[in-house]
């Protein structure tokens, strides 16, 4: 079913017509279809609605193939969508984690926060249920191409894995992304109730073993208790701290002997023309500790924490 909208040869003479929101109804003489659109809400159809866990669900929303955007290019990663309480007119952006299909479905991991509007209503909806989304809205998209990079390192805390599993998923699933790097992704949940659904971690394991040259995954938990699904996933105990992420980039721990001599260390800088990328998300502590606070207005601030103490520069990392 294609939605319309009214359309007013003053607003458009205007130069107003891109606005946020949109009357629908229909015609006397013609209607305008309403595509996808970063500048616009399109309707789509809740379709599917699974419990992960007590605050999190996986949600699936379909598109009618008649208003996807006919550049496929602009689904490339990582991009988000945005999606509009409709009760309260308020918006949040959701990162699709497998991109839109050939059905025009696109799945979201989503979690319920005390204070999340937009998320607490989403999980009060049905399926059949109409949710208005616009998009795509690229979240990083910079240097992309073949070659450019050599390693990506990947630090993710919560639902912060979710940009992250889009571009693994075209890269090693789609093929709609040619890069030749190596991956790694570290992810860090604080108890295993606060994991990535299985499909996700069964998905992610998959290509790791399939590809052990290219990928690395790791999981972390602040609580393991030691249980048998721990050890199946190979879980490690704890946060990300500064040796991971050194063995994730590949340096060495070696400590020249006057800091031992003077009871200090320090981890042997990572050369700046290095090609290598981090790319951080996760919850606002966590991504400040590990590259430095985000600067005003959401920028991305100084390279600080356990990266700035690494040596890496501002090109060499993006905070989502």
């Amino acid at each position: 079913m294609f939605f319309v909208r009214r359309v007013k040869p003053a607003l458009i003479l205007s130069g107003v017509s891109a606005t946020a929101y949109y009357s629908f109804g229909l015609l006397s003489d013609r209607t305008v279809a309403l595509p996808l659109s970063p500048s616009r809400f399109t309707p789509s159809t809740l379709v599917e609605s699974l419990d992960v866990s007590s605050n999190t669900k996986l949600l699936t929303l379909s598109v009618p193939l008649g208003l996807l955007p006919s550049d496929r290019g602009a689904f490339a990663p990582i991009y988000s969508i945005f999606i509009k309480d409709s009760d309260i007119q308020v918006e949040r952006p959701y990162t699709p984690l497998e991109g839109i299909d050939e059905n025009g479905h696109m799945k979201l991991w989503v979690k319920k926060y005390e204070h999340g509007e937009v998320g607490r209503w989403l999980h009060s909806r049905r399926v059949g249920d109409s949710i208005e989304i616009r998009g795509p809205v690229k979240t990083w998209s910079s240097l992309w191409q073949d070659g450019h990079w050599d390693q990506v390192v990947m630090i993710s805390g919560g639902t912060g894995i979710t940009p992250f599993y889009q571009l693994l998923h075209s890269v090693f699933t789609t093929s709609d992304t040619s890069l030749n790097a190596r991956f790694t992704l570290l992810h860090a949940s604080r108890s295993l109730a606060d994991l990535p659904p299985s499909s996700m971690i069964q998905s992610l394991t998959t290509h790791s073993q399939k590809y052990p040259d290219r990928f690395q995954f790791h999981l972390f938990s602040d609580s393991t208790n030691d249980t048998s699904e721990s050890h199946t996933l190979n879980i490690q105990r704890g946060r990300i701290g500064k040796s991971v992420i050194q063995d994730a980039l590949q340096l060495t721990h070696s400590t020249p002997w006057w800091r031992r001599l003077l009871g200090t260390s320090a981890p042997t800088p990572l050369a700046p023309e290095k090609r290598v990328l981090v790319l951080v998300c996760g919850p606002e502590g966590m991504v400040s500790a590990i590259a430095g606070p985000y600067g005003r207005n959401n920028s991305q601030g100084k390279v600080g924490g356990i990266l700035g103490e690494l040596g890496l520069q501002s090109h060499q990392v993006w905070k989502l």
